[in-house]
């Protein structure tokens, strides 16, 4: 229940209605300092991802929880921490220390590769996605026994609610959260499901996938805007200018959710081409609403003079433009200066030390956010960024 713990930053009568944000200019870095040092080379952007996979790994062993979070973020097998190892995977993949490996097989060890214990709920099922990796890493069949019996106890047992989602202070409780039914959820369960049937062989997991995924698509997103309502609640939400509510770390976690898996669904599979589609609709939408300064609103349609800089959705949108390009579902000339955008307004969001900023804190729709808060989604976001960018190995732009 992630909007009943939030802790809001600012005043939360005036969140609630979605009014304009407003950043603190005196904590904002100097875009102009930084302009002429911003990485591009794959072994530059890796060692600002390592930096930053550094500082959180460090603070997370000494134990320190940041501000402004929720009861979630402690659970070493929960969404919170589960998005970070999602991209510390990406990280080890492809860098040349050992450290991120040993943490991703030592999470595991850590958790008895089991998954959350919410039954049936996508977040705590994103945990899985670093146990599958860990089975090809070192960990073995071991790594994924808990989640196949976890998942093969869902099909047995398939939810049966529908997906209107409920007030989180309704005290009946949420009770489509059986399903996929929030933005958010299509980065958490999704992946976890299609990579299962294809380190498994077994297609049961992805079918169920596929018919989940379809339906929540054709439940939450918006054909006229191209982007995906957080809930069912924000149908009818607008903005203090009227607009519709789309929240960036929402549509992120699809856009992001999108990349991670149409790689694992076969060339001209049917439902790889709808979920192309739609991730090239989505793409065209947040080009044009991309900010001057490279970071997306927090409500994506709001005026953008008035919305502070947010580096988690602007991450995971980062993460998808720079895989787009590469995977040639993005045209280049189109979608490579977008990606290059984002790239450097996150690493305006670096702190010296590493700390990674702006990432604004457990929520269900946009809020204020300062260059000071942080959160561990926020530093999976970013090193997803990162290696998508590392993967592009761009030159400096002229």
């Amino acid at each position: 229940m992630k909007s009943v713990f939030r802790v809001a930053v600012g005043t939360v009568a005036l969140l609630a209605t979605c009014a304009p944000l407003a950043a603190t200019a005196a904590q904002t870095p100097s875009a102009a300092s930084q302009a002429a040092s911003v990485p591009y080379a794959r072994a530059d952007v890796l060692r600002l991802a390592e930096k930053v996979a550094d500082y959180q790994l460090a603070t997370m062993a000494a134990g320190y929880i940041p501000p402004n979070t929720s009861r979630d973020t402690a659970d070493l097998k929960g969404w919170v921490q589960g998005a970070l190892f999602v991209g510390l995977r990406d990280l080890a993949d492809r860098s040349d220390n050992p450290a991120y490996r040993q943490a991703i097989l030592a999470r595991g060890l850590a958790n008895q590769w089991e998954l959350g214990k919410r039954f049936y709920h996508a977040d705590d099922h994103v945990i899985g996605q670093a146990y599958l990796w860990a089975s090809r890493h070192g960990g073995g069949d071991a790594a994924i026994g808990p989640l196949r019996q976890r998942f093969d106890a869902i099909l047995a047992y398939p939810p049966k609610v529908g997906l209107e989602h409920a007030e989180y202070t309704d005290p009946r409780g949420v009770d489509c959260d059986q399903r996929w039914c929030w933005s958010d959820a299509l980065f958490m369960a999704p992946a976890t499901w299609f990579e299962l049937s294809t380190v498994t062989g077994d297609p049961r997991y992805a079918a169920y996938a596929r018919k989940e995924f379809a339906a929540v698509t054709d439940f939450l997103y918006d054909k006229d805007e191209h982007l995906y309502y957080r809930d069912s609640r924000f149908f009818t939400r607008r903005g203090p200018n009227g607009e519709k509510v789309f929240w960036s770390r929402g549509d992120g976690w699809v856009f992001a959710g999108l990349a991670r898996i149409i790689p694992l669904l076969p060339a001209g599979d049917p439902d790889r081409v709808r979920m192309e589609a739609v991730f090239k609709a989505m793409a065209g939408k947040l080009k044009a609403i991309q900010k001057p300064d490279g970071y997306w609103s927090p409500s994506l349609l709001s005026d953008p003079a008035k919305s502070p800089p947010e580096s988690s959705g602007t991450a995971f949108f980062t993460y998808g433009m720079a895989w787009g390009v590469k995977s040639g579902l993005l045209d280049r000339a189109g979608y490579e200066p977008v990606a290059r955008k984002g790239w450097v307004a996150l690493t305006r969001a670096v702190h010296p030390d590493g700390k990674f900023g702006y990432v604004q804190p457990v929520s269900d729709r946009p809020e204020s956010v300062s260059y000071d808060d942080t959160q561990f989604y926020g530093v999976g976001a970013f090193l997803l960024a990162a290696t998508a960018m590392a993967d592009l190995d761009l030159k400096p732009a002229r």
